[in-house]
């Protein structure tokens, strides 16, 4: 377990801090950082059509999907690039995002693209240690369910108790609870090394400890404003 230490003591020492190289994929990932901060601000800044707060404040990572895309001809695909946030280990504040890509397939009729956005809630240190790995596939490794919305919502059923996972949706300007059963949360690789300069891990990043990325500044002052630390 030694060469464990070592990797995230490396990580915590290494220059997280440094700005993200000025060419057009780092601005393009500096721009999903932004537009993960602006979609969390604008579903948490109505608060009768949110995530319950009690939900938020319990919640061990959010993972934010600006823009996943739902192609169907008949048989459809859902893809798509974000970042998942976990609270800092001394429970105060977020950590470093770890960027994510979402897959999957799904049946439908509908014929074209649509946009929609994402946004799950990681319950538990189950859903956490799903999270940490190369891979997993919503519904068949991790227990989800479609997440409630506003403020005087139920958050005790016991679906919500035992999911290790909520998921919300936002299309159309319209916000609600959506099942991702069948879809794949991978580590992304490539966007990791954009922002840190290294190919690390989600593991390595969500659990090092490290400073964050100015980079992620925005996104982590909303997330501290709505949640600053666990509630639950």
């Amino acid at each position: 377990m030694r060469w464990i230490s070592l990797t995230l003591a490396a990580l915590a020492c290494a220059p997280l801090s440094a700005p993200l190289l000025a060419n057009d994929d780092n601005q393009k990932t500096e721009d999903r950082l932004n537009g993960a901060a602006s979609l969390f601000s604008d579903v948490m800044g109505t608060p009768d059509r949110a995530i319950p707060q009690r939900l938020l404040d319990k919640s061990y990572c959010v993972v934010l999907v600006p823009g996943l895309k739902k192609a169907a001809v008949v048989v459809g695909a859902k893809y798509g690039r974000g970042y998942a946030v976990c609270r800092a280990a001394a429970g105060q504040g977020w950590g470093p995002p770890a960027a994510i890509r979402i897959e999957g397939g799904s049946v439908g009729a509908q014929i074209g693209v649509s946009s929609t956005d994402v946004v799950l809630l990681i319950m538990n240190s189950g859903g956490m240690k799903r999270l940490t790995k190369s891979k997993f596939t919503i519904g068949a490794e991790a227990t989800a369910a479609a997440g409630p919305v506003g403020r005087d919502a139920t958050a005790q059923t016991d679906a919500f108790v035992t999911a290790e996972i909520l998921s919300w949706s936002r299309s159309r300007g319209l916000f609600g609870g959506i099942s991702l059963d069948g879809a794949t949360l991978r580590n992304d690789i490539d966007e990791n090394q954009a922002i840190y300069g290294q190919r690390w891990t989600s593991k390595q990043i969500l659990t090092s400890g490290a400073k964050p990325i100015p980079a992620a500044e925005k996104l982590l002052e909303v997330l501290s404003k709505y949640s600053p630390r666990r509630a639950g």
